[in-house]
């Protein structure tokens, strides 16, 4: 393609960015499992989440960098273009798309109209062809064009003015990046691959020779034809014999690998100008496919950007949240948990400081909506037996066989633990005999995920993800002097809080996990992150070993240094004057020294 078109003043706001819509659709189906998204009516739509998924964080990236104010997703018609004309055998090797993907073709396409984002196919010419002819036209009238692909066919398009990002590796491909691939600038790629076929297209090439050579020769002949025609020249002979035998099957492969760019498209690359999505329409879409918390992360944002006004249903309803006072009612949560293969846990205690919180209660949630809070150590409550102070004792599991119970959900391999800051309820079990892994949490993968953004607590990420406000500490144990420990607090409030902890975790995860596969920080969390729950939960328990005589020897020491240095400083500033109040060392410094 020549991109040299358009030479002159080109504004920094023309940025076109063409989506490789297949692309980004079997990256989406292969990084979340089949089973996580299922319609109410059955429909598998995993491809569909994680798609919209990867959209919103392109186009909060656009937002926040203003580098693109055109983009539009491209998608293959079908698979019978004009090559299969050409050459009946392309592509044939190709295996049907999973039964599960297939439904999913459609309500992608529909995702992307409803971000307000053109989709855009044409029969007989795929995906490639038409970026290569929007690439051009673009170039044409002064755009910078960015194609989001990892797709190596579309390093021929490459240049001066057209770049790719490989969002897979979160890398810009630029003239060195094909170089690197092809052994060649994108100006000679199609040579290469027709000497060197493609394998996963069909595309033959010429028999015993591979890119590395391909290359060697393109470079030495400068091009397809000169090379064919001065073939007899190689000296290698099997080499020679196959060019000389399969020079019609090099130009024919030449022929599948060149993209097209004068395709006959009827949609200009002026409508593919950014635009806000409608409202109704994109968070009708997502309701109708049963994305809760996608939808509930639009609603949030709409409502932020003034363009939404929350219905009184927006935000979770009240969960529906069990008290679990008996054996037989733990056992059935924990066999539940067991049978889900995950569980949001959560520890209530009588303090934060891990070495010396007692444990009164966990809670914990399998679905959305629902959980259950199991008291342990409670002594305020009405009914039941007297504690030592004469107080009632309410209802609740003997400690220990509730532990008993509880302990092989907490380490069983098959049983994911989602959990808030779980390091905290790794600590405090850890004092009662009851590690807990394998682990998730909401907190780190938040940070992971927007770090700096805004803060990672419960609270602030309900309000923010959920619309949500959680029942706060202080709702049910009070503030000031008048503020209870938890153990003291009653079971019914303390249910409530507790399992709503629980419940709006779980909510969380299943917000922010399927971004990290979207936004590229997958192998961040789980090499890095997740890894060091475990570590530090250990560091902090083992803590360090203090030498007392010598931490007060040195107290002393600093203590005399600190004096003379209070000297040197009150001589060379004339007067005496209190050194750690900012305003009258800057009196002195500015004031009276200048």
């Amino acid at each position: 393609m020549n991109d040299d078109a358009g030479e002159g003043a080109r504004p920094a706001s023309k940025h076109l960015y063409l989506i490789d819509g297949s692309g980004y659709i079997f990256r989406a189906f292969h990084a979340i499992p089949v089973s996580a998204f299922v319609r109410s009516d059955g429909v598998h739509t995993n491809a569909v989440n994680g798609f919209c998924n990867m959209i919103i964080k392109l186009l909060e990236e656009v937002a926040e960098d203003g580098k693109a104010d055109h983009l539009a997703v491209i998608f293959d018609a079908s698979s019978d273009t004009f090559r299969k004309k050409i050459y009946p055998e392309y592509k044939a090797n190709r295996e049907e798309p999973p039964e599960e993907l297939r439904p999913q073709f459609a309500l992608i396409r529909e995702a992307t109209r409803a971000f307000g984002l053109p989709s855009i196919e044409l029969e007989g010419y795929e995906a490639d062809d038409l970026i290569a002819t929007y690439a051009a036209e673009a170039v044409a009238k002064g755009f910078e064009v960015t194609v989001l692909s990892s797709d190596k066919d579309l390093m021929q398009l490459v240049g001066e003015h057209v770049t790719m990002h490989d969002p897979m590796k979160n890398r810009r491909i630029g003239r060195e990046q094909v170089i690197e691939k092809f052994g060649v600038g994108p100006e000679k790629v199609i040579e290469v691959q027709a000497l060197a076929g493609d394998s996963s297209d069909n595309v033959p090439g010429v028999p015993g020779i591979g890119v590395k050579t391909a290359a060697l020769l393109i470079e030495e002949y400068g091009d397809l034809e000169t090379l064919l025609s001065r073939a007899g020249e190689i000296k290698q002979p099997k080499r020679r014999q196959s060019l000389l035998e399969n020079a019609d099957l090099a130009r024919l492969s030449k022929q599948l690998v060149t993209l097209k760019d004068d395709v006959p498209i009827d949609i200009r690359i002026e409508e593919f100008a950014l635009r806000d999505p409608d409202p109704e329409t994109l968070l009708g879409f997502l309701r109708a496919q049963e994305f809760r918390t996608i939808t509930a992360r639009i609603e949030a944002k709409f409502a932020a950007a003034g363009m939404f006004e929350p219905s009184k249903d927006a935000a979770p309803a009240k969960g529906e949240y069990e008290l679990v006072q008996s054996l037989p009612a733990l056992r059935d949560w924990i066999a539940r948990a067991e049978h889900a293969g995950f569980v949001a846990f959560d520890t209530e205690t009588t303090s934060l400081d891990t070495m010396r919180a007692e444990l009164v209660g966990f809670s914990m949630s399998l679905e959305p909506g629902k959980g259950c809070y199991v008291p342990l150590g409670h002594t305020g409550a009405a009914g039941g037996e007297l504690n030592l102070d004469g107080a009632a004792r309410p209802e609740q599991i003997a400690f220990d066989e509730a532990l008993a119970a509880l302990r092989p959900l907490l380490v069983h391999p098959g049983v994911l633990k989602i959990g808030h800051n779980i390091k905290y309820d790794m600590a405090v079990l850890a004092r009662y005999d009851a590690p807990i892994a394998p682990v998730d949490d909401t907190m780190v993968l938040s940070f992971v995920l927007d770090a700096g953004k805004h803060g990672h607590g419960l609270d602030e990420l309900a309000e923010l993800h959920l619309g949500h406000t959680n029942i706060k500490f202080s709702d049910v144990a009070g503030s000031g002097k008048k503020q209870v420990t938890f153990d003291r607090v009653p079971l019914d409030k303390a249910c409530d809080y507790a399992a709503e902890d629980a419940d709006i975790c779980l909510r969380l995860h299943r917000l922010l996990k399927p971004r990290l596969a979207a936004e590229r920080m997958t192998t961040l969390y789980e090499t890095i992150e997740r890894p060091l729950i475990g570590i530090l939960v250990a560091m902090e328990r083992a803590g360090i070993k203090a030498d007392r005589d010598e931490l007060a020897r040195l107290s002393s020491d600093f203590a005399q240094r600190i004096a003379v240095l209070e000297k040197e400083i009150h001589a060379l500033a004339g007067h005496d004057f209190t050194i750690g109040s900012p305003k009258q060392l800057g009196e002195v410094l500015f004031g009276e020294m200048g």
